[in-house]
């Protein structure tokens, strides 16, 4: 092989492999991508393949050799009556009667009659490709056939010597008419495992379904309205199990954290509450003015930190109001001398979390009031998902920094002034409810120059 040839088949094979792949994903995109669908398949492909290799290579040639030999035993009949009419023409009407009482052949004789203009051939019949055969093969004369149309009965005329033989059978004699039967038969029981094994698989179906409802309920931060219990096979109730016991880890760990957060901040509010009365005991004194100062930013961040703890603690879903929502904040903007406007595409109802969900959509708020001048929201209530983007001309935070912003404490000294009420808490504490209700939140670039902030969780 030449340099060249190896060349070409090189390429041909590397072509070949491209267009295999591409068939590939274009195959798995075409088939269903629910389990429900796939096991369904998974049935009833085999099945239908095994009833196509039965139907096309074994009932077609058992179909085709009895369908044979009944036309076959039909012609030699009729060739005993054609050579009886021809040995013995003065007893014809006792040949034909013979025939028509032991042979089922209804037969009569026209004299100088002549065969019919060829019938056109049917584009699929068996009978009639094999019963030809056999009249040529066998009686070798002129003939003319008729087995086109749902009548029972099949006509056959032969060109005799001056006369034309004209027999009418019954189709049963020379076609195996009972095949559809077992077809029919077939096919039912087919039908009827497809059902029960249809039933079967939604029984199984139904465990998976419900663990899945359980753990996106888990996921968005929803009570279940009633304990999951696991059920079906023992794999899925192995993955029921195991989802518990993770959702009773996961729940353990928060309450500690809660519980570690308030306890930790109450304690340390006790020690702010002792300083605070020993400072004020101690009179107006300036060397102590940096003292106060600590204080209160100590106290500020118990304050975030309770915030944040109150995140973390479990509240019930209910109906909640956007409209509302954003007129309060939008009397707040006209207090501190901001513009903000929104727009609301779908219901203005959603379920939610109330008190989190206000304390979520109010530190973003809070926060273009405080480094912006006009603040832009636009909400999306969807099928699936709820999205609220703020939008405002502020000085927005650089990307490299948009996820350290969500750390606890973080602050942008360049990008934002500090400001005594801030604690850094805030982004954390928004997307903390956020993930809790199964969304997210996340900064870009605004249309208006400043900052974009996304909510969006599913609904």
């Amino acid at each position: 092989m030449t340099l060249f040839e190896a060349i070409g088949h090189l390429k041909t094979r590397r072509i070949s492999w491209v267009n295999l792949r591409w068939f590939s994903r274009w195959l798995r995109r075409q088939l269903p991508t629910g389990l429900f669908a796939r096991s369904l398949l998974i049935i009833i492909l085999p099945m239908l393949i095994l009833q196509t290799v039965l139907l096309f290579v074994f009932m077609e040639r058992h179909w085709q050799m009895v369908t044979q030999r009944l036309s076959a035993a039909v012609t030699r009949d009729i060739s005993a009556v054609i050579v009886l009419l021809e040995k013995y023409p003065n007893d014809s009407a006792q040949i034909l009667a013979v025939a028509r009482e032991k042979m089922a052949l209804t037969a009569t004789l026209e004299k100088n009659g002549e065969l019919p203009a060829p019938r056109p051939k049917p584009f699929f019949s068996i009978l009639d490709q094999l019963l030809s055969d056999e009249l040529r093969q066998q009686i070798n004369r002129p003939f003319w056939i008729d087995t086109v149309g749902d009548s029972p009965l099949i006509e056959i005329r032969i060109k005799l010597d001056g006369e034309v033989l004209r027999i009418f059978t019954r189709r049963s004699q020379a076609y195996a008419s009972n095949t559809h039967i077992f077809i029919l038969w077939m096919f039912g029981t087919s039908l009827v495992l497809i059902i029960i094994s249809t039933l079967f698989l939604r029984g199984q179906i139904r465990p998976i379904l419900s663990l899945a409802s359980a753990a996106e309920s888990f996921g968005k931060g929803q009570k279940l309205e009633k304990d999951f219990v696991p059920r079906g096979a023992d794999e899925i109730r192995r993955a029921g199990r195991a989802f518990i016991l993770m959702r009773e880890r996961i729940e353990r760990q928060l309450e500690q954290r809660t519980a570690m957060l308030t306890g930790v901040s109450h304690d340390l509010r006790t020690i702010l509450t002792r300083f605070k009365l020993q400072l004020a005991l101690a009179g107006d004194n300036p060397d102590l003015e940096p003292l106060n100062e600590d204080v209160d930013a100590m106290q500020s961040m118990l304050e975030g930190y309770m915030a944040f703890a109150k995140g973390e603690a479990e509240e019930n879903f209910g109906p909640f109001n956007l409209s509302d929502m954003f007129e309060k904040i939008s009397s707040d903007y006209a207090l501190h001398g901001k513009d903000f406007s929104f727009h609301i595409t779908g219901d203005d109802n959603v379920r939610v979390r109330p008190n989190a969900f206000w304390r979520l959509v109010g530190n973003l708020a809070a926060n273009g009031r405080r480094y912006a001048q006009k603040v832009h929201v636009e909400a999306r209530h969807g099928s699936k998902w709820l999205t609220i983007v703020f939008d405002d001309n502020g000085p927005g935070i650089p990307e490299a920094s948009r996820e350290d912003v969500f750390k606890p404490f973080f602050r942008l000294d360049e990008a934002r002034n500090l400001d005594s009420s801030g604690t850094g808490l805030g982004l954390a504490i928004a997307r903390d409810i956020a993930r809790s209700h199964g969304g997210n939140v996340t900064l870009s670039d605004s249309p208006m120059g400043g900052l974009r902030a996304k909510i969006r969780i599913p609904v």
